[in-house]
């Protein structure tokens, strides 16, 4: 089947943070979903439970729970049980309840920066102490590359740490971080004694001929210390119906976090729940095209920057559907986002929001059909020119 990801749909009307937060001669490229329809099994799957009519309490889904067990087993050849996953109405939501679950009041929580900005405040608000220690800059021309940097994640450690949350694919520099370097992590928190926390929600979003692989799946010791969070959100463009995951083998970090959300935390929604189902057992063709699109996307945005853009510099993304671009030279005040939306009429994400390393950066979402991403870059262009 062909998928029309070219289409441009008004969204404007439709209560959309992404769309609605500007005024209308602004074009929003900034918050983390796509401007895609979903997937038509899941809007038809929705459709049809909406004509039942009836929305009372609604049990978690076996079907789900089996999706799951059968897609870990094929994509990673990780095995795993139904009883292992931990349904959540979201990823930060989930980020702030492992947070909860893991040490002590003051106890330290390890992450690297720049980082998706829940992974800075949950510790915080959870009554943690933060700690982070930056990626590794590696520049090659105009493009940024990121990686580990071991010697600094272990000067920022100490005997408090309780907790390491990894982010991969990582948002916002769009790594994929391979087997050897998530064995060093690995061998790193072992040493330490350290739980992971492991943000895998955009592991779908693959670029090119990138592939991912769960920290957890290494090696089943690795997995007794590892809680790896997913979602359908990103993959599937359905994060307003608010359904992720959890898969924590160890029985003992499962129950802590079962404690943790006793009384607080709401279970998934009927309409989540279905959209989920329906992504994991209907939707593999669409997502496949929509990898596809998305690598074209990345493709096209980095050349026009290397072409028309030389002066900034940018990621060249394995996953995700986020540019990291770097604007220290337009930079006056570290309000970069600022500067882009008064005099492009472009929203991105201010750098700083992510933590250490990302004053002088900006976050541009290529998730959109193409004809809006080459408006925005157009947009930037003549801004900046």
């Amino acid at each position: 089947m062909d998928y029309n990801f070219d289409q441009v749909i008004d969204r404007r009307s439709s209560d959309s943070v992404k769309w609605g937060y500007f005024a209308q001669d602004v074009l929003p490229m900034w918050v983390a979903d796509m401007d895609f329809a979903a997937p038509p099994p899941i809007t038809a799957a929705l459709a049809e439970r909406v004509q039942q009519g009836v929305f009372g309490y609604g049990l978690e889904s076996k079907t789900l729970k089996q999706a799951l067990v059968d897609r870990m087993a094929q994509l990673y050849r990780w095995e795993i049980r139904p009883e292992e996953i931990v349904l959540l109405p979201g990823l930060v939501c989930g980020l702030n309840v492992v947070t909860r679950a893991i040490g002590a009041p003051g106890d330290g929580v390890l992450t690297y920066t720049p980082v998706y900005g829940p992974f800075l405040t949950a510790p915080v608000n959870q009554g943690r102490t933060l700690q982070s220690a930056p990626l590794r800059t590696v520049h090659q021309g105009c493009r940024i590359r990121y990686e580990l940097d071991m010697a600094g994640l272990a000067a920022a450690c100490t005997p408090e740490t309780r907790l390491f949350m990894l982010c991969n694919p990582h948002n916002p520099v769009g790594r994929s971080f391979t087997g050897a370097e998530l064995n060093e992590i690995a061998a790193f928190c072992a040493e330490r004694n350290l739980v992971i926390c492991s943000d895998e929600i955009h592991c779908d979003l693959l670029l090119g001929t990138t592939q991912h692989l769960p920290i957890a799946s290494l090696d089943p010791e690795i997995a007794q210390r590892t809680i790896t969070l997913m979602a359908p959100s990103k993959s599937f463009n359905i994060p307003g119906l608010g359904a992720s995951f959890a898969i924590i083998q160890n029985p003992t970090l499962r129950r802590q976090v079962e404690v943790s959300m006793a009384g607080i935390v709401p279970h998934i929604n009927l309409f989540g729940m279905v959209a989920a189902t329906t992504a994991y057992t209907a939707c593999a063709e669409w997502l496949a095209a929509l990898q596809h699109y998305l690598t074209a996307n990345r493709d096209f945005a980095v050349r026009f920057i290397e072409q028309e853009l030389p002066a900034i510099g940018t990621t060249f993304p394995e996953s995700t559907y986020l540019l990291w671009l770097d604007l220290h030279r337009r930079a006056t005040d570290g309000k970069v986002a600022e500067f882009l939306l008064a005099n492009a009429k472009v929203a991105v994400n201010e750098g700083a929001w992510f933590g250490a390393g990302g004053e002088g950066f900006v976050r541009l979402n290529f998730g959109c059909p193409r004809p809006t991403l080459e408006e925005g870059l157009q947009r930037l262009r003549a801004a900046l020119a």
